[in-house]
């Protein structure tokens, strides 16, 4: 599993009439899987860096843990792609549990969810933050320049924690959930309170991206991208601001747009 994010690999490229040989960088993409109190749970393709945050953040985000206390011991074996984890409480991983659709009800509004554990983890937002369009613009260009890998290869999501203008962490992987959940283990492992942060990702924001966010517990997303009809319904009902198309000097709002501020 040990290996870079990133590696170079001979290719041929055609440009202007010529066809020739060159380096060129290339996306690293393998497989982690979880062991979960000695149970296989899941396994991911993911970047290889940032393993433990991945694990931490994903296991947060299916419901199974709050904080870090609540790991036993958690050991990654980087040659086989396995992630050992043991939690104080044992729980249960039905795949029943994880795998039927659910459709709640909450405060007068109706909730679909595609598993049991989102309507057990998404959160609604309380947050109070807002920001200012001028923010909005200098923070996706933060992230646009910070994406390093992505400049040299184009295959992989970006996502950043944002407080205010000022960038906490930034995270690559070349699934876009990968990313977040990698922001949310990071979150956990430094005890970072999120209800006040701004979540900056590069893809397109998707249903599932919108419940990462609201499992992650912040008020506000901004993307380059578009949203989905189902991510937009969602961010009403969870009190996010969903922000998208955030490009040259210009973005769209698609929900809560009291947060932004002039």
């Amino acid at each position: 599993m040990a290996g870079q994010i990133s590696n170079n690999s001979w290719i041929y490229r055609y440009e202007n009439g010529i066809l020739q040989e060159q380096l060129d960088e290339i996306v690293t993409e393998q497989p982690l899987t979880i062991m979960l109190d000695g149970q296989e749970f899941a396994t991911m393709v993911c970047s290889p860096e940032h393993l433990e945050e991945l694990t931490i953040g994903f296991l947060a985000s299916e419901g199974f843990i709050r904080q870090q206390e609540e790991i036993k011991s958690l050991n990654i074996d980087e040659s086989k792609g396995i992630a050992y984890v043991d939690l104080h409480v044992q729980v249960t991983t039905s795949h029943e549990f994880h795998s039927k659709r659910f459709i709640g009800s909450c405060c007068g509004k109706s909730r679909q969810f595609y598993f049991h554990n989102d309507a057990r983890t998404a959160k609604t937002s309380t947050s109070k933050t807002t920001v200012t369009p001028d923010q909005c613009l200098s923070i996706m260009r933060q992230l646009q320049d910070s994406s390093l890998i992505f400049q040299e290869t184009g295959g992989v999501h970006n996502a950043a924690l944002f407080s205010g203008e000022d960038m906490i962490i930034s995270r690559t992987d070349i699934g876009r959930h990968n990313a977040l959940d990698k922001i949310y283990g990071y979150c956990i492992q430094n005890k970072i309170s999120v209800k006040d942060k701004i979540i900056a990702f590069s893809g397109r924001i998707s249903s599932e991206v919108l419940l990462k966010a609201a499992k992650i517990g912040v008020g506000i997303i901004l993307s380059k991208s578009a949203p989905t009809n189902l991510a937009i319904k969602l961010a009403e009902d969870l009190n996010i601001t969903a922000v998208g198309f955030i490009r040259g000097n210009s973005f769209n709002v698609y929900s809560h747009s009291h947060r932004i501020s002039d």
